[in-house]
């Protein structure tokens, strides 16, 4: 699972009021060569939660990402190197996502998460 997905996930259990991020629990990540296209990342970059991208990556190890970025880093390659390692290139294949409310755990496997919920959750 690359990190885009992830910045798309939330918990949706009933009751759930803040399902988003969802916290890595990483056991197993690879790195997967993806070619570069700055286009497609200048214009992900507005629809990126960046917090949540950040805190992904450091757990998944990779520090690389700057605290905070605007759209005016777009302009510089070295930024957009970065952030494309970090998004599309860095892939969770074991693990858990945790939510950030109930610590409901869903388990990755294979790259795939299982996002299905219990009867009791709907």
């Amino acid at each position: 699972m690359r990190l885009l997905t992830h910045n798309m996930l939330s918990s949706n259990i009933k009751g759930v009021t803040n399902g988003f991020p969802l916290q890595l629990e990483v056991e197993k990540m690879v790195v997967k060569e993806v070619a570069f296209n700055g286009d497609f990342l200048k214009n992900i970059f507005p629809k990126i939660e960046w917090k949540a991208l950040l805190d992904a990556a450091v757990a998944m190890g990779c520090g690389d990402l700057p605290e905070n970025a605007e759209a005016t880093m777009l302009d510089n390659e070295e930024f957009l190197r970065k952030f494309h390692h970090a998004l599309l290139q860095l892939h969770l294949e074991e693990g858990a996502l945790i939510c950030p409310e109930t610590g409901r755990r869903f388990p990755v496997s294979k790259g795939i998460p299982n996002m299905l919920l219990h009867e009791d959750e709907v």
